[in-house]
């Protein structure tokens, strides 16, 4: 019967959708109350039909099959069964909420036992907590970084431009436009191909929440892909991603049914949202990777061992909670013994039975058969003997994204769980939805080093992060001439007023783009900056209708502004000829000089000074470790990552060198070795990474910017494309390590240390300098 009744909520819903013919359904059922000894006929040679595609009652039936019509018949019903589904029948289907099939069907199955099976309600935006930050986080970072890689390509694309209207010409000039977007297609068909071949497990699966949720965001992020590439010119792509990307295992069978069925339909309705009609057959994609076993034991000829997981990059779910001391009697003597004796040495006997989930989840990451997993958990898990899987998982990987006790309705009872997302990567952790240096296995904040330090006063308000678009701010340098050469607006005023140089983290470690930003800063009402004609009449067109669909009020409010303007790193560097500026994330720490106005994006983190002394401390190796052990690690390349908070503002100053000090408090002497040294670096390395018979210096395209050092001819280009930050520290020649030795032994001396204190050394005395200060 739960069959049948999982086959006709199919039918409703392709019924509202039109996947069977129009009314259908509807026809079907008022005939068989005319005639309900003929009931399970109809339904029987309707399914037969689905099965396989084909004819029935002179209509043509679509070929569905995928599992759901697998031979199975339908039951016999009488009039009044009938009669509620004909009223069932005459409601629209098309926008069911998959997410409550497991809380409908088990009431319907049987009130008293709905938590048994698994399936039970769970609310989306807690599934959420889960799946953003350990699936769809990392892939649309991996997307970022692509398509910073394609749209140089498009730009200069679009940039190319016949030298003269001879057909030639057009020819030479089509064709060396035709090949860059070439090569960004392959770009981006190469990213689009390692997207299908994500795999995303739930072990625990239920009724396949956790796996609806997770295709739908990846599948949005396939069709953001394409409509992204499009904008830039790249030709359209087939939308092919489906659910033979999810796997899942679920003890219950009913559960993996349902689960299926909330994939297949949650897989229709996000096809209809996004204008996708045609459905090649079998429109039920085959979902064997729904395995309906044993998640954690496995029989073979009588004998029990540990049961296997599919290999899948993203492992996530909500597997089940229950106590030590109700083994027993859920799962009996033999059951609890020999998972138990199966596990032995691996968990204690008397952690939750959830602890076995994070165990075999652990494992699936160390054998490299799986990179970031995601699991609710009972809060208990963060003490006693549960926590030791924590511990262990703490020691051997990375807690990265945690929520230590969070609410849960589970059949409409509020309990206390922990959600814990822990993998290889090592992102910037997040606890609690705050940023924190470290998670320890208790769900607690967690510093590296014996001390834990603390912000200090003097360093406060002068590292920031740069600004957040949130929009498409961003011009490249052909839009942002036709703006500053335009007539003066309404208001009397250039354009320059609004437009300015954009430098990202990328730009600062690896590339020499010409990045352009529309800038209404921080205050300028809508209409004051209307009346800049084009850059206004730009960002309306290309950022107010996202900006209109967001949740938070200040950005669908302020539209033509940043996501965040960053008011006070504004007012800290406007003053400032120069500021300093890091990459947020990099394989390698430096520092550069930002030339006013240009403004760097949320990618860098500010520096709001401008004294070579300062300069030369940040580049020091005291101060480069401080960051190494302060910051945490980020991406595939792990890459370091830098932040205001927890990386400068702990960071202790030489004596009279904070932010927040006066000059007078300084000694001369170390001052003056400091900025030198500071200074050395600053000029060798730009004479590496600018080699003066290479480049030339060339006014900006308004005076009111800097003038640019660009290469003298195309052979100069394609040299300096190689001379970068990166590569510089990559290689390390010695006249750089020479510069930094002497910066480590002008900093040094200023702290009053030997030039060669190791590193561990100068470590402790940094965290003691902090606690010393921060107690003051």
């Amino acid at each position: 019967m739960a069959h049948f009744v999982n086959q006709l909520v199919f039918c409703f819903f392709a019924n509202s959708v039109k996947l069977l013919p129009e009314g259908f359904i509807p026809k079907l059922l008022q005939r068989a109350l005319q005639k309900p000894s003929l009931a399970q006929k109809y339904f029987n040679s309707l399914f037969e039909a689905m099965e396989s595609g084909g004819e029935f009652d002179l209509t043509e039936i679509a070929h569905f099959n995928g599992g759901l019509f697998d031979g199975r018949k339908s039951i016999p019903m009488d009039a009044d069964d009938l009669k509620l589904l004909v009223e069932a029948s005459s409601l629209d289907w098309s926008l069911i909420d998959p997410t409550i099939f497991g809380t409908l069907f088990e009431r319907f199955l049987d009130p008293t036992k709905r938590s048994q099976i698994g399936a039970h309600y769970t609310d989306p935006e807690k599934i959420m907590q889960i799946i953003e930050p350990v699936v769809l986080r990392p892939l649309r970072e991996e997307w970022e970084a692509v398509r910073s890689t394609i749209k140089p390509l498009t730009d200069k694309a679009s940039g190319i431009k016949p030298t003269s209207q001879s057909p030639g010409d057009r020819r030479v000039a089509d064709n060396a436009a035709r090949k860059l977007r070439s090569e960004a297609t392959l770009k981006r068909d190469s990213f689009l191909a390692r997207l299908s071949d994500v795999r995303v497990l739930d072990p625990a699966c239920g009724s396949g929440n956790f796996l609806y949720l997770a295709l739908q965001g990846i599948k949005d992020l396939e069709n953001r892909i394409v409509l992204e590439c499009e904008a830039m010119d790249l030709p359209p792509k087939i939308l092919s991603i489906g659910p033979e990307i999810l796997a899942g295992i679920e003890i219950n069978f009913f559960a993996a049914e349902l689960a299926r069925t909330t994939i297949w339909i949650g897989d229709i309705q996000w096809r209809r949202r996004n204008g996708i009609y045609s459905e090649p057959p079998p429109i039920l994609r085959k979902l064997d990777s729904i395995e309906c076993r044993n998640a954690l034991i496995a029989v073979t000829n009588g004998n029990s061992g540990e049961a296997s997981w599919p290999e899948a990059e993203f492992i996530i779910g909500n597997p089940p909670f229950l106590g030590a001391k109700k083994f027993l009697g859920a799962l009996g003597d033999d059951a609890s013994q020999t998972l138990r004796g199966t596990f032995e040495g691996r968990i204690p006997a008397f952690s939750d039975l959830v602890c076995w989930w994070f165990e075999k989840a652990k494992s699936q990451v160390l054998t490299g058969q799986s990179k970031r997993v995601g699991f609710v958990a009972t809060n208990k898990i963060r003490n006693g003997a549960s926590r030791i899987v924590l511990d262990n998982i703490s020691n051997q990987l990375a807690i990265f994204e945690a929520w230590s006790d969070e609410k849960w309705i589970v059949d409409g009872a509020a309990v206390r769980v922990s959600i814990v997302c822990f993998g290889k990567a090592a992102d910037s952790p997040r606890l609690d939805g705050h940023p924190v240096v470290s998670i320890s296995s208790a769900l607690t904040p967690m510093t590296t080093g014996v001390i834990s330090p603390q912000k200090l006063k003097e360093n406060a308000e002068c590292a920031f992060i740069g600004v957040q678009l949130n929009g498409e701010f961003d011009i490249n340098e052909t839009v942002a001439l036709s703006f500053l050469t335009a007539p003066l607006n309404p208001n009397g005023e250039s354009n320059t007023k609004v437009v300015r140089p954009l430098i990202s983290g990328r730009d600062i470690m690896r590339d020499r783009r010409a990045r352009w930003l529309i800038d209404f800063g921080t205050e300028l009402s809508e209409p004051a900056s209307a009346l800049f004609e084009m850059p206004f009449e730009w960002v309306k067109k290309r950022v107010k209708a996202e900006r209109d669909t967001q949740k938070r009020a200040s950005r669908k409010r302020y539209w033509w502004r940043f996501g965040e303007t960053m008011p006070k790193m504004r007012r800290k560097t406007s003053a400032l000829t120069r500021y300093m500026a890091t990459s947020l994330s990099s394989r390698h720490r430096a520092f550069v000089w930002i030339p006013h106005p240009t403004l760097v994006d949320s990618t860098c983190v500010v520096i709001a000074k401008d004294d070579d002394a300062t300069f030369g401390i940040l580049h020091s190796r005291f101060h480069l470790n401080w960051a190494r052990e302060q910051g945490n690690w980020l991406g595939v390349g792990n890459d370091s990552r830098y932040t205001p908070t927890t990386t400068f503002e702990t960071f202790p100053f030489p004596e009279g060198f904070a932010p927040a000090d006066k000059p007078e408090m300084r000694n001369a002497t170390h001052h003056s070795r400091i900025s030198e040294a500071g200074r050395r670096l600053d000029r060798e390395r730009n004479a590496w990474l600018y080699p003066p018979n290479l480049v030339e210096l060339v006014p900006s395209i308004d005076p009111a910017y800097p003038a640019r050092l660009l290469p003298k001819n195309a052979e100069a280009a394609e040299t300096l494309k190689l001379r970068t930050l990166t590569n510089l520290y990559s290689q390390k020649p010695q006249w750089l390590l020479n510069a930094h030795t002497q910066i480590d032994n002008a900093v040094a001396a200023a702290y009053g240390w030997a030039a060669d204190l190791p590193d561990n050394e100068s470590f402790e005395h940094l965290l003691q300098l902090n606690s010393s200060r921060a107690n003051n």
